[in-house]
């Protein structure tokens, strides 16, 4: 069976040292570490996280490390898709680097994007506006979940 891809924002990560959040974050770290799925990470995680934490900081560090991870950067195709998102109010502008995110996903097409997110990100009415804006550029649809919802041995 093929291995999902999974695109971990910024919250799926720090999501390890959150009380509410640490059971399914971990558990998501320990079935990517035993490479039951492949982690995507974007240089847009990666700079949102240079002010977080150490702990978290170094939990990002442990999955850029493992063999079997994908690093992904910015272009000017993100970018755009990104832009599209904010211009058509899909999100709003303070919440640009969720934009990028999705548009990140999307570019490099990920088998889901993983996020505690439920304001800007794992909402079923902004992922029909990213999946809209994704289908009229050209783009396949994305699929977005929660860690809990991504993981193989619940």
């Amino acid at each position: 069976m093929k291995k999902l891809r999974l695109y971990l924002d910024t919250s799926v990560i720090g999501g390890c040292f959150d009380k509410e959040f640490e059971e399914f974050s971990n558990q998501l770290m320990l079935e990517i570490t035993d490479s039951l799925a492949i982690p995507v990470i974007s240089s847009i995680t990666v700079a949102e996280i240079e002010n977080a934490p150490d702990m978290i900081k170094k939990q990002l560090k442990k999955i850029l490390k493992l063999p079997h991870t994908e690093e992904i950067f910015v272009t000017q195709e993100i970018n755009n898709l990104g832009m599209q998102y904010l211009d058509q109010k899909v999100i709003p502008k303070k919440s640009q680097a969720d934009a990028f995110h999705i548009a990140a996903a999307t570019v490099n097409k990920v088998d889901i994007l993983v996020s505690w997110n439920f304001k800007h990100i794992v909402n079923v009415h902004r992922i029909f506006g990213f999946n809209s804006v994704n289908l009229k550029e050209g783009y396949q649809t994305l699929d977005i979940r929660s860690p809990r919802e991504v993981l193989k041995n619940v």
